[in-house]
């Protein structure tokens, strides 16, 4: 394998999380996803995370609420706060009042307004970023894909399974959960399709029986640009991402590998 050369132009800031529940009868943890429309320029139809692009309102919030956090990794996480309460119904990454009728009409809010700030405002909540853990940043600045987007990817647990989830029906068309097996399964059998990057954190997810597992190899492994690159197996060309990330598998022949 060979290193890439690092190059430009910046990609998209962009934010995403990967929501834990606990499994039935004590299994292991499901994880939420969401098919994204076939009419999305990037990843349509395909099975992701959700979240999205970070907007000049994140920034600005950002900016207010940073606390301990960079303002620039604190738009992040608002942004994966705003998205998931838009794409899915769920309210991570804040505290107050929150229950499903509030979690319902906040939603509705923030579709109208298109912020998170006036939906602080109007439900007296506040945000509570610690609850997200950075886990990964991929950022696929060499690949020819429509859209380059670099993209922070965190975690966070809902603890009990007993809660709403309803798309949103414009970004996305479906919601589902799963184990981070099962949607390989689901992916290995045609059932849904996935880019490298969700393949690769799909695989990393699998290897953790709790989320506490999962978090703790997050904070014990230091997040570090991913910039998958090409190189050669076999005298067929693969995609590789470097070693030492925490990820089990680290390359997948091109001829087989799916993009947005």
């Amino acid at each position: 394998m060979t290193e890439p050369t690092p190059q430009s132009p910046d990609g998209i800031p962009a934010a995403t999380v990967v929501i834990f529940r606990n499994g039935p009868a004590g299994g292991h943890p499901e994880i939420l996803m969401t098919i994204r429309s076939r009419n999305m320029v990037f990843a349509g139809g395909m099975a992701v995370f959700p979240g999205g692009r970070v907007d000049a309102a994140d920034y600005e919030l950002g900016q207010q609420f940073a606390g301990t956090l960079d303002p620039d990794e604190a738009a992040h996480q608002i942004a994966v706060v705003r998205e998931t309460l838009e794409e899915t119904g769920l309210a991570i990454g804040l505290i107050g009042e929150i229950d499903a009728n509030r979690a319902r009409a906040a939603r509705e809010l923030l579709l109208e307004t298109g912020a998170l700030a006036p939906v602080l405002d109007q439900f007296g909540w506040s945000l509570d970023l610690a609850q997200l853990t950075p886990f990964a940043r991929w950022f696929p600045k060499n690949e020819r894909i429509p859209r380059v987007y670099d993209t922070r990817f965190y975690l966070a647990n809902l603890g009990t399974g007993a809660v709403e989830i309803e798309a949103d029906l414009s970004e996305n068309t479906h919601l589902f959960w799963t184990t981070a097996q099962g949607a390989l399964d689901a992916a290995e059998s045609g059932d849904i399709k996935v880019i490298f990057p969700t393949r690769r954190n799909l695989e990393r997810l699998a290897q953790f029986a709790t989320f506490e597992e999962a978090r703790a190899q997050a904070e014990a492994i230091p997040v570090r640009t991913i910039t998958p690159f090409l190189g050669e197996s076999d005298g067929k060309p693969w995609l590789y991402i470097g070693e030492d990330l925490g990820y089990p598998v680290v390359g997948e022949p091109l001829e087989s590998v799916a993009r947005g």
